[in-house]
């Protein structure tokens, strides 16, 4: 199986670069549905009749398969390749896991905001989705720094790189919502 390793690994890649994608993409259909909620008759129902059809082909035919691809090809690189079991007994690759777990809780409550939003339930604000938005931005950089540079060890300087990047994503948040609420007065 070590002779297959690259091109799992290539199609892990694939897929998880599609996973994101659709992860990104899904959260800003929402921002788009919770604001067609707000809109008068029959721009409303237009709107979200649209928003609904293409979330659930993002979703199902896009996001979830490639999160189950994913982990399909991450698993067998990880339990059924010589290499793969190498990177298992490394410390960087624990807290890799540990991130993967994170985005598994993401990735199943945006399900369930996706379903919540395909039966007309509003429970988040626009603002609360774009904020939501970055958390899945956050895991990409903290699972892509942790694979290229292999390092656990000094996971507090990495701790604090995430700390300050979200304090930067929420400082820009802020920046862009004020900008967006002038131009609406």
């Amino acid at each position: 199986m070590t002779d297959y390793y690259n091109y799992l690994k290539s199609l892990h890649l694939i897929f998880v670069i599609t996973w994101f994608a659709g992860l990104f993409y899904i959260v800003r259909l929402f921002v788009y549905q919770i604001e067609a909620a707000q809109k008068p008759s029959p721009e409303k129902e237009i709107l979200q009749k649209q928003y609904k059809i293409m979330t659930y082909r993002l979703w199902y035919i896009i996001t979830w398969p490639s999160a189950v691809l994913a982990s399909i090809f991450a698993f067998w690189m990880l339990l059924f390749t010589d290499l793969g079991q190498a990177w298992l007994k490394m410390p960087w690759m624990h807290v890799k896991l540990g991130f993967v777990f994170v985005l598994y809780l993401y990735h199943g409550k945006c399900h369930q905001i996706f379903k919540q939003l395909q039966n007309d339930e509003v429970k988040y604000t626009t603002n609360y989705m774009r904020l939501w938005n970055e958390g899945a931005t956050i895991i990409l950089f903290s699972v892509v720094f942790l694979v290229i540079l292999k390092n656990a060890v000094n996971w507090i300087y990495g701790v604090i790189g995430i700390i300050l990047f979200s304090v930067l994503i929420m400082l820009g948040f802020k920046f862009y919502k004020k900008i967006r609420e002038r131009n609406q007065s």
